[in-house]
């Protein structure tokens, strides 16, 4: 079993309605465990917020123009999603590193250069599967937060996206494997 990935070059919006069972099946034909990534602006109003402390606080995510990675897995264990969330940021902090974007810090699943946030992130889980909304910055222009972008660092969304993706895939590749090649223990 793999992990599918799709970079779609159209643009589109993130409203928080786009973290659903299937969505890139529906959208893209895309079924089971997958990563799709799609750049647009980020727009979620506080009645779409999954995450409810940020709801009961009113809060809502605005950015100009945002590199969005949602990833579905077909299970339902809560804890193991907010793990992939994690491993998914610490993929995206040494990406950029390797771009040249130095002092990236990850501070739980979201990523900093200074006080200037680059990402934000969140896990979820539907009837069937579980769900990781990972969004970066392109432009953060008009950021309610002070915020950095991939535009500030001159990476290209797509070619960053796709190496992202694959490094995530190879880790799960990884991760089944290194399952099967152990003998249980007494």
């Amino acid at each position: 079993m793999t992990v599918r990935i799709l970079f779609s070059p159209e643009e589109r919006q993130y409203t928080g309605r786009e973290l659903c069972s299937h969505f890139a099946y529906r959208t893209w034909d895309l079924p089971g465990d997958s990563v799709v990534a799609f750049t647009g602006m980020c727009w979620v109003e506080p009645e779409a917020l999954v995450d409810l402390a940020d709801r009961k606080a009113g809060a809502s995510i605005f950015s100009r123009r945002m590199l969005h990675f949602i990833i579905e897995h077909f299970d339902r264990d809560l804890r193991l999603a907010v793990w992939r969330q994690r491993l998914f940021a610490a993929i995206v902090q040494q990406e950029l590193q390797q771009r040249g974007v130095a002092h990236v810090v990850r501070r739980g699943d979201d990523l900093f250069v200074g006080e200037a946030k680059l990402s934000v992130s969140v896990a979820t889980a539907s009837p069937v599967s579980t769900l990781v909304h990972f969004g970066i910055n392109i432009d953060a222009q008009g950021a309610p937060v002070p915020a950095l972008g991939l535009g500030d660092f001159r990476i290209d969304p797509r070619t960053f996206a796709l190496a992202v993706m694959e490094a995530y895939r190879q880790e799960w590749l990884g991760i089944e494997d290194a399952r099967t090649k152990v003998r249980a223990v007494p």
